[in-house]
């Protein structure tokens, strides 16, 4: 298990090109499964998950081929399906979450698709309903092997298109029946779909391989089925939480940043709810820039009552960068409710920034309060555990901040959504060093 050790303190300098965005990639890369023809994709993340996924797919018999940093080019034309079935890809499948959304483009071109319970983050319950349902309306049968957590969907018939109201607008699962619905016959239409920019990604590219989709960026996807796709290339957005934890960064460091090249008109609300903390961000063509300030202060209500932070499905602020909005509130001048609707696990790591000095009230397992320090009581260094990606990296850019010198373990969960982020750290300033 390896570790970081941080030099806490440091004032940062620089600037930082966001990688691309991990939520993408996962559904890019199963929609190379749709087609037999060549499918390029550029500004693919070197992460753990992506990588993981990359290496599934090559093991299913995809045909993969490394063409640069970030560029990739694969092919599905040679696929060995009894791989679903071994008890390798058991293991493999149910190490990554993500590895769920092959299942869909499986289905839809081959009639089967198996998967194993997926792993990823201990967030809370992440329920698969939404993406089995959503197959069984489409003319699949379901089956569920409960001894081995084995899940499988077979349309020996094919899939015909439906209508369809989502029980929640799961990205994931609205990723997944969106790619079974692009080649089953005739016209589906899928209501309270997901509509965040990755998906609309997803979208955009499924249109480029010969897919019809209309209503994309809506709640209410329509799709007619076509008999086949084609190859397309594609290039996957920068990374918006990854963004958003850098302007955390800047703002719990006290530095001067630029992040560069961040998609503007694919951030939604991220920028407006920073700024709602009191950071100062600025819109230089398509970077935001971060000066450095010795304080910042939360913005109450118009009626005066405290500021609450909470997450919600696309527009609305996305859930991965609570953590970082927790941080940093604890050296903001006031205070702020957090209120974590979707996971009811993720706000656990709050103990480990409270044996760091910050004040923090646990209210429940969705809501917690920050006293902020208005930097009048740096956080101390300490020893902790990366309990997932998330939290791993507010509990770095906390120590970042801290007095003295702290250890953050377990950082595989880190790497599992950040590239190279110890390199790209110290590039900015950051006194930073990977331990094995």
């Amino acid at each position: 298990m390896g570790s970081f050790r941080i030099e806490g303190g440091c004032k940062l300098q620089g600037e930082i090109i966001p990688q691309g965005a991990k939520n993408e990639a996962l559904q890019i890369l199963c929609a190379v499964l749709l087609t037999d023809e060549e499918v390029l994709i550029n500004n693919v993340p070197d992460i753990r998950d992506v990588n993981k996924l990359i290496e599934i797919l090559g093991n299913l018999g995809v045909t993969v081929q490394k063409l640069g940093k970030g560029a990739y080019s694969f092919k599905s034309d040679n696929l060995d399906l009894d791989y679903l079935e071994s008890e390798r890809f058991k293991e493999e499948g149910s190490a990554l979450r993500g590895s769920i959304m092959i299942v869909g483009p499986l289905l839809s071109r081959f009639g089967k698709g198996f998967i194993p319970q997926p792993g990823g983050d201990k967030i809370g319950r992440r329920r698969l309903d939404t993406h089995f349902e959503g197959f069984i309306k489409l003319g699949a049968t379901f089956r569920y092997n409960k001894e081995e957590c084995f899940y499988g969907v077979e349309a020996a018939n094919g899939l015909k298109g439906t209508y369809m109201l989502l029980d929640q607008a799961s990205v994931t699962g609205t990723a997944n029946i969106l790619m079974a619905a692009v080649l089953a016959e005739g016209t589906t239409t899928i209501y309270n779909a997901a509509c965040e920019p990755y998906l609309q990604q997803l979208c955009k590219m499924l249109v480029s391989m010969g897919a019809k989709i209309n209503g994309i960026g809506s709640n209410l996807l329509t799709v007619e089925g076509v008999s086949s796709l084609h190859g397309c290339q594609h290039r996957i957005l920068p990374d918006m939480i990854e963004i958003g934890s850098w302007i955390g960064l800047a703002a719990m460091t006290r530095s001067e940043i630029t992040i560069k090249n961040v998609s503007w008109e694919n951030l939604g609300l991220i920028p407006e709810t920073f700024r709602k903390l009191g950071i100062t961000l600025e819109k230089v063509g398509d970077d935001i820039y971060i000066p450095r300030q010795e304080s910042y202060e939360i913005q109450g209500y118009i009626d005066g009552s405290i500021l609450t932070v909470s997450d919600s499905t696309w527009p609305g602020f996305t859930p991965d960068l609570l953590s970082i909005v927790l941080v940093i509130a604890t050296q903001a001048k006031g205070s702020v409710l957090i209120h974590q609707k979707m996971f009811e696990s993720r706000l656990f790591f709050v103990d480990k920034l409270i044996d760091m000095g910050a004040k923090i009230i646990l209210c429940d397992p969705h809501r917690a309060t920050v006293i902020g320090h208005n930097f009048e009581y740096p956080l101390k260094a300490t020893t902790m555990v990366s309990p997932d990606i998330r939290a791993g990296i507010s509990l770095l850019i906390a120590a970042l901040s801290a007095n003295g010198t702290s250890t953050i373990q377990n950082i595989e969960q880190i790497d599992r959504g950040y590239e190279n982020i110890d390199e790209r750290l110290r590039a900015i300033g950051a006194k930073i060093t990977r331990l094995d």
